[in-house]
């Protein structure tokens, strides 16, 4: 770990010294959403090759910059893709850029996922705010930290996702007309998508959603002390009873076509933030 911590203190020196003013909040996109960035008055951008240490951003619809500048009056990075286990990465690459955020001081994660569709009322291209999220990967990124080492040796998970920015969100949601779901997001290893009787144990279990990322990054910035909110923007709909070939290609497609109601939601959210920009 103090070889982890020192490699995020590198990293987080490098984007003090390059893009000034550090954030206050993350956003952290998922597959094909990683144009949300429209929104973003952007002052300083890196290719991830550019970041001392950042893993490369393999998977596609992930374009792997960060982008820093302002929405709204809130000074925001925004990391276009990011890091799964299925491409071979540990947790601690994973979460890596959380590491980053935290040496900067980063208060907030505005984390978003491209999932499948569990519950039956979800239609593709509707945003899910995650209220919830089983971990069902198998691993975690805190095996082998210390309690000196950024946060508490067994951090509560009991409110990971923070219920004020839930609200904020669905009062955003409300004001600018987008239909807004809320669920449990359930986590897998990937890359290999769900067998039937996989999704009907994920709905038994009480998953709404389902992805190959997400819940790495969340138990991470929970353990640094960030408040987080998470959306899922549903691709796809997994009926184990009349089971469809998910191909990549339209996955991409139905979230990119999502993107511009994920930006005015994530828009009204940061407006709402009071003093955002001044800590």
């Amino acid at each position: 770990m103090k070889e982890l911590k020192s490699k995020a203190a590198d990293a987080a020196a490098f984007l003090r010294q390059k893009a000034g003013q550090p954030p206050e909040t993350l956003l952290l996109t998922g597959t094909g959403l990683g144009d949300v960035s429209q929104a973003l008055e952007v002052s300083a951008a890196f290719p991830y090759s550019e970041i001392p240490h950042f893993p490369a951003a393999t998977a596609p619809g992930h374009a792997g910059r960060l982008l820093v500048g302002d929405i709204r009056g809130c000074r925001v990075a925004i990391l276009q893709g990011r890091f799964h286990l299925y491409e071979g990465y540990s947790p601690a690459h994973v979460t890596f850029p959380i590491r980053v955020a935290q040496e900067l001081g980063v208060r907030r994660l505005l984390v978003s996922n491209a999932a499948g569709g569990l519950n039956p009322r979800f239609r593709p291209g509707d945003m899910m705010l995650i209220a919830d999220h089983i971990n069902l990967t198998g691993e975690n990124p805190l095996i082998g930290l210390q309690t000196n080492n950024g946060g508490p040796l067994f951090p509560d998970m009991t409110a990971a996702y923070d219920r004020d920015l839930i609200a904020l969100a669905e009062t955003a949601a409300q004001a600018a007309g987008l239909p807004i779901h809320k669920g449990v997001y359930a986590g897998l290893k990937g890359p290999s998508l769900e067998t039937p009787a996989e999704t009907r144990f994920l709905k038994t279990i009480g998953a709404d959603a389902v992805g190959f990322s997400t819940v790495m990054e969340v138990i991470a910035a929970v353990h640094a002390g960030m408040s987080v909110l998470g959306i899922s923007v549903i691709t796809n709909i997994n009926d184990p009873d009349h089971p469809l070939p998910a191909r990549l290609e339209d996955i991409i497609a139905v979230a990119r076509s999502a993107t511009p109601n994920l930006e005015a939601l994530l828009s009204g959210v940061l407006e709402r933030l009071h003093g955002c920009d001044r800590g």
